[in-house]
């Protein structure tokens, strides 16, 4: 499975972006997609989190400014940030976690990551 980001960019502080990722597979709904982000240095961190159910979990430090949204028939997932600020600025990355039952065991996939700059 593959995952293909779009969106990203640079935005000035109190704007919006919008993050796209969309899996190369609609046989089958990833049971979670979701946004992780990393800056330099750190590791990754879940930004938001989307279960096929619609369920969603959000980092504390982006409740109430991201909002995650999901299409399982297409297997695509979005990220709409609003509100930036200049700590948002990361390279974010689309996560599928899904559970195979063939195999018995929990995947990850990864979409490559897109730049989100934040300028204050």
């Amino acid at each position: 499975v593959q995952l293909q980001a779009s969106g990203g960019g640079l935005a000035q502080a109190g704007g919006s972006l919008t993050l796209s990722c969309a899996a190369s597979i609609t046989s089958f709904s990833i049971n979670y997609m979701g946004w992780y982000r990393q800056v330099p240095g750190k590791e990754r961190d879940l930004v938001a989190r989307i279960t096929s159910g619609g369920a969603t979990n959000y980092a504390d430090s982006v409740q109430g400014r991201f909002i995650i949204s999901r299409d399982n028939a297409k297997n695509t997932v979005s990220l709409q940030m609003n509100s930036l600020k200049p700590e948002d600025t990361a390279v974010y990355y689309c996560n599928g976690h899904h559970f195979s039952s063939a195999a018995n065991r929990w995947d990850d996939y990864w979409g490559q990551g897109t730049l989100v700059t934040v300028s204050s």
